[in-house]
């Protein structure tokens, strides 16, 4: 089973002209639709006189959230080209804006695909891209001496810590990559006095 996913790691452009008209393209490394919404507002203000903002976003570990959008060009002409970009380089958690500055001549549904999709290309080429793990949390809490058994653990499996708080009893939550959940979530679960407070399997 696929538990990881590509990202890119920061902001990249990519550019297209056909007959006069100009695409700007920007991807973006972007986790939340609030995000999207900033960039998308940071660009219309930029580029307040260009005549289209058309995007595509896919969200989520498994793609699971996506949107395309033309703003007024014809229908799947823009959106869709770009979108299809973001799919075949197999990415998300990303944004892709293209801006249309008009060049006076119509460039037809084809020559938009084939705009939007190029300029899109440009950019997602452009940007460097990382191999994130799917993973889920689990916390767990146990005495100060398991600290060294604990420990062991995390650097045997290369969990990642999110939180730890020490005291007499410590208290940790846990990434751990998708494929090695089953197996840690039970080793801690036999690592008596230790308490998986919550992830633990059933």
């Amino acid at each position: 089973m696929k538990d990881t996913y590509q990202m890119i790691t920061a902001p990249s452009e990519g550019f297209f002209k056909d007959r006069g008209s100009k695409f700007f393209a920007f991807a973006y490394p972007v986790h939340t639709e609030e995000e999207i919404k900033s960039c998308q507002d940071e660009l219309r203000k930029k580029y307040y006189d260009a005549r289209h903002h058309c995007y595509a976003f896919v969200l989520g570990a498994h793609q699971q959230a996506f949107r395309a959008s033309d703003d007024g060009e014809p229908k799947h002409s823009a959106g869709d080209p770009i979108l299809g970009q973001i799919r075949s380089f197999d990415l998300t958690n990303v944004l892709v804006v293209v801006v249309r500055y008009f060049g006076g001549t119509k460039l037809g549904v084809s020559g938009l695909i084939n705009a939007y999709k190029t300029a899109a290309a440009e950019a997602l080429e452009a940007a460097k891209v990382e191999e994130k793990l799917m993973t889920q949390n689990i916390s767990i809490q146990f005495e100060y001496d398991q600290m060294n058994l604990v420990m062991k653990m995390i650097k045997d499996y290369a969990l990642e810590i999110v939180t730890q708080e020490q005291a007499m009893n410590c208290t940790m939550t846990l990434a751990i990559r998708n494929k090695l959940f089953e197996e840690v979530a039970t080793t801690f679960g036999k690592m008596h006095p230790l308490k998986v407070l919550e992830g633990g399997v059933e």
